[in-house]
C-alpha cells in the first residue's frame, strides 16, 4: 500500500485518486478474470476436480476483493477524518492569528498614546525652557542696561 503525501488539507487528493484508480483497475481485472475462470468451470463441468480447483480459486479473488472493498470504505473514512481535523486544526491557527493579530495592535496603540505623551511632555519641557531662558537672558539684558546707566 501506498504512501501518501499530506497536504495542508489533509492528504493530497490526487494521489490518494490515483491509488483508488490503481485499486479499481486491479478490482475490475479480478473481476475480469473471475468471470472468464467462471465461464471457464462450467465449459468443463465433466471436470469435477478442475472445477473444485478454480471454484476455491474464485472465491479466494472475492474474498480479497471484498477485502480491497473494505480497504477502500476504510481510507474514505480515514481521508474524511483527516480533512476534519485539518479544518479544525486550520480554524484553531485563524483564531490564534487574529487573537496575536489583536494583541499586536492593541501593543502598538498603546506605545504610540505613550509616546504621544511623551512627546506632548517634551513639547511643554521645551515650552518652559524657552520662558526661563528669556527670563534670563531679559534679566541678563536689564543688568547690561543697568552698568550702563552707571558708566554713563
Amino acid at each position: 500500500m501506498g504512501k501518501f503525501t499530506i497536504r495542508e488539507t489533509g492528504y493530497d487528493i490526487k494521489e490518494v485518486n490515483a491509488f483508488l484508480d490503481q485499486v479499481i483497475n486491479q478490482v475490475e481485472r479480478m473481476v475480469k478474470d473471475i468471470k472468464k475462470k467462471d465461464e471457464y468451470i462450467k465449459s468443463l463441468s465433466n471436470l469435477n476436480e478442475e472445477n473444485n480447483k478454480l471454484k476455491e480459486k474464485v472465491a479466494q479473488h472475492e474474498r480479497l476483493e471484498g477485502t480491497l472493498n473494505r480497504a477502500i470504505i476504510m481510507a474514505e473514512k480515514t481521508s474524511e477524518q483527516i480533512r476534519s481535523a485539518a479544518q479544525k486544526e486550520s480554524e484553531i491557527i485563524i483564531t490564534d492569528a487574529k487573537r496575536n493579530a489583536n494583541r499586536i495592535v492593541n501593543d502598538a496603540l498603546l506605545k504610540a498614546e505613550k509616546t504621544e505623551m511623551e512627546a506632548d511632555m517634551l513639547k511643554r519641557n521645551v515650552t518652559i525652557f524657552k520662558k526661563r531662558l528669556r527670563g534670563i537672558v531679559e534679566a541678563q539684558l536689564e543688568v547690561i542696561d543697568d552698568i550702563e546707566k552707571i558708566e554713563m
